[in-house]
């Protein structure tokens, strides 16, 4: 089963076994044009979906004409009181603006069990998922994390890029961009967007870095149930905790800087107490209502 089936299975299992909030709102960032511009690098990427328990959940926005035709179809998508879980269905889509939606929906369900179940991801400790790459370390890179190039390669690690994008590729000082994905056959450690969980290019990499003993996949829209990535090979998933709701929306929607409401966690086997474990939580708590 693919990544979106299995997610999407476990939701349904925690609506068989809880009152699911509704939808409250989905909030968009500005067009594109309006967010350009250096000063303004790595804004206006994601949506927030939001449930009238408060909880958010964030979807990259920025696959092909995606924002565009979410923009041009939210006043007609009816979103107000839905069934956050019909939504949520929509991951499984072929069609980029409604997969998009689905995990957000999603991943707004998951903020919504974390929450029920008094479990809050440990802090981030550093930006490049725990790597700690070392001299002459053959390091991997899905995904071309321009803030983050100095992180990896300060000790002398060696880097392999893989993008998507051709315009991207060629030799830099210390990496090199390719579109070929089985280079990273050679790497260690692989560091990936979040990206991959909409892109459909999810099995495909994790195959490609089959020989990596660390997999860290990060991103704002990283907000998803773990398990069935870390039954895939993925060791540590780092997400944004948003911690005042308010505050990123209205940041949000301004295409500014979200980071002063939210912080940057970390997903382990080592730190996760597993999907079960949650949903009884959640499932105790409801009954002590």
């Amino acid at each position: 089963m693919s990544f979106a089936a299995d997610y999407l299975a476990q939701l349904e299992t925690y609506a068989a076994h809880c009152m699911l909030p509704r939808v409250r709102a989905l909030h968009l960032p500005p067009a594109r044009a309006e967010c350009g511009g250096p000063d303004n690098a790595g804004k206006g990427e994601f949506c927030a979906l939001e449930l009238d328990d408060g909880s958010l959940g964030l979807s990259y926005v920025l696959l092909d004409d995606t924002l565009e035709r979410l923009r041009d179809d939210v006043g007609r998508l009816e979103l107000v009181g839905a069934d956050a879980l019909t939504l949520a269905r929509r991951y499984a889509s072929a069609d980029f603006p409604a997969k998009t939606l689905g995990f957000a929906a999603a991943n707004a369900l998951t903020r919504s069990l974390f929450d029920r179940a008094g479990f809050r991801p440990d802090d981030s400790t550093d930006s490049i998922g725990q790597m700690d790459p070392t001299a002459g370390e053959q390091i991997g890179m899905i995904g071309l994390f321009r803030p983050l190039l100095s992180r990896v390669l300060q000790n002398g690690s060696k880097l392999t890029v893989v993008e998507l994008k051709a315009e991207l590729t060629g030799e830099a000082e210390g990496y090199r961009v390719t579109l070929d994905a089985g280079e990273l056959a050679n790497c260690s450690k692989v560091l990936s967007t979040s990206t991959l969980l909409l892109n459909d290019t999810l099995d495909r990499m994790l195959d490609a870095c089959r020989n990596a003993r660390w997999f860290a996949m990060v991103g704002p829209s990283a907000g998803c149930l773990p398990d069935a990535l870390f039954a895939r090979g993925v060791t540590l998933l780092g997400g944004n905790w948003v911690h005042d709701s308010a505050g990123f929306v209205d940041a949000l929607k301004r295409g500014e800087s979200t980071s002063a409401f939210s912080a940057k966690s970390a997903l382990t086997r080592d730190n996760y107490p597993g999907f079960e474990q949650l949903l009884a939580r959640a499932c105790d708590r409801e009954t002590e209502r």
